[in-house]
């Protein structure tokens, strides 16, 4: 009986985790850090789940080398964080705060030293607070402030990062947090999520040509997008498919990747917005060279045709506040999946993970892709040992990180460009408007004492990060 070959990955091939600002950092108002839009979302009543705020979260900024020293013992090859935007200007303008920067450059030296490649994100939601009082991303000018905080990290980190990601998953920030009301700052808005999408494209441009100019280290520029793998059904199951494809996925790559928005967005939206705010000379800046794509993916979405008639369905994965994250577009529902599903209620498609990542090298054949977030949030349980140690058996999140790993590996195998995998998340966090309530990390967090548990996944995982080879689901336990 012949037993299958193991699947490595290649020698270079980035094995890293993620995770974000203030998701972890805690030490809001500590060393001349300024609020940002999440920090007065969660302290809106209502808005968060248990009232649940960043506050504290994992209190990473306190204890930056033991998490550092954690990541090595993991094997990580790289570190995707994100950089929060009001410790480094508290007011999202001029001066710069030397102790937020003097944090983010001890990170990344911290890496270095461990030989953890730093994959630094420059937006993670976090905007200034001083910038939403004035409109936010529906002001043009958020753009233009945002290039300028770019040069700034540049100047200071651009001699040491690896790899610069301008945006997260600018879909959230524009829709969950203009249109649905979901996400802060909390507004339900078409037009102005729309808006939001336009001059978060720019920004992305104007901090590329920005980093470029500064940077001395060769470094590599990307930007990361939540892709939604769409399944249709019903009749004008197409219709409903590219309506949200529009708007979910292709409102972000042609402009980025090709220079333009698509004709059908455009139409689909003129009851809602002229685009008048995209102005001569946008598409350009924009359109800037990139060396990597960040892929984000965790569950396929489907949608059809509303009959207009029965209880529309809103499955699409996300809190409901009241507002839509679709605008132009209420004629398509989100139709519940089959299980099984994650503790987000996301349900579990590996496939759609492959399938996304050979549409992408279809479509983009010249750009490498990097996995920047996969993962998923289950019901873990600390249990204590007889000897006091901890544990926490996570046998679901194994399974789909290996699951997930096959069907990268797949597609890598059938010729896509794939340079890396970032496991989400590092560690459990403020999982957004959920609060503490969803779990994410391979690594738990207990919230009272701070204490760091290494779950079975990141077990697994370290195998898999120090060997380049996919362990069996129930290894390293």
């Amino acid at each position: 009986m012949s037993t299958a070959q193991p699947l490595s990955f290649p020698a270079q091939f980035l094995l890293g985790s993620a995770t974000a600002a203030y998701q972890i950092e805690g030490a809001a108002d500590e060393d001349g850090r300024g609020p940002s839009i999440w920090d007065t979302y969660s302290h809106t009543p209502g808005k968060t789940w248990n009232g649940d705020t960043g506050d504290v979260a994992a209190d990473h900024y306190h204890r930056l080398d033991e998490d550092l020293d954690l990541m090595a013992s993991l094997g990580l090859k790289a570190y995707r964080f994100s950089l929060a935007w009001p410790r480094i200007q508290p007011t999202g303008r001029g001066p710069v705060n030397p102790k937020g920067l003097d944090f983010y450059s001890r990170l990344v030296d911290g890496l270095l030293r461990r030989n953890i490649a730093p994959v630094a994100t420059l937006y993670h939601w976090d905007l200034p607070q001083a910038l939403e009082d004035e409109g936010g991303w529906t002001n043009r000018e958020t753009a233009f402030a945002f290039a300028d905080y770019a040069r700034v990290v540049g100047e200071a980190l651009g001699d040491r990062v690896a790899i610069w990601t301008t945006l997260n998953e600018p879909w959230c920030s524009a829709y969950l947090g203009y249109g649905a009301g979901a996400h802060a700052p909390g507004r339900s808005d078409g037009a102005a999520a729309l808006t939001a999408v336009h001059h978060l494209n720019l920004a992305h441009g104007l901090a590329v040509q920005q980093l470029r100019e500064v940077t001395t280290n060769d470094p590599q520029y990307s930007v990361t997008l939540n892709f939604h793998v769409l399944r249709g059904e019903g009749d004008g199951a197409d219709e409903a498919v590219r309506r949200i494809d529009a708007l979910a996925n292709r409102a972000f790559t042609e402009p980025l990747l090709r220079g333009h928005y698509p004709q059908d967005l455009l139409e689909d939206t003129a009851g809602v917005t002229d685009w008048s705010f995209v102005e001569d000379g946008d598409l350009a800046r924009i359109h800037q060279p990139l060396d990597l794509l960040g892929v984000n993916y965790y569950a396929t979405t489907r949608v059809r045709l509303w009959d207009g008639t029965t209880a529309r369905q809103n499955n699409d994965g996300h809190k409901d506040m009241g507002g839509s994250p679709w605008p132009g577009s209420p004629q398509v529902e989100f139709v519940a999946q089959e299980g099984p599903h994650t503790a987000m209620g996301w349900n579990i498609d590996p496939d759609g993970l492959e399938e996304l990542l050979l549409d992408l090298h279809e479509r983009f054949p010249d750009l490498p892709l990097v996995v920047t977030e996969n993962g998923a949030a289950f019901e873990d349980h600390l249990v204590t040992r007889p000897d006091g140690s901890h544990a926490v058996h996570d046998p679901e999140r194994v399974d789909y990180l290996h699951r997930h790993f096959l069907a990268a590996h797949r597609a890598l195998a059938a010729g896509v460009d794939l340079r890396g995998y970032f496991v989400w998340s590092l560690m459990d966090n403020f999982e957004w408007g959920y609060g503490y309530s969803k779990r994410f990390g391979i690594v738990h967090v207990d919230y009272e004492t701070q204490r760091r548990t290494l779950k079975d996944s990141a077990l697994w995982y370290r195998e898999l990060a120090t060997t380049g080879t996919i362990p069996a689901p129930g290894a390293g336990e």
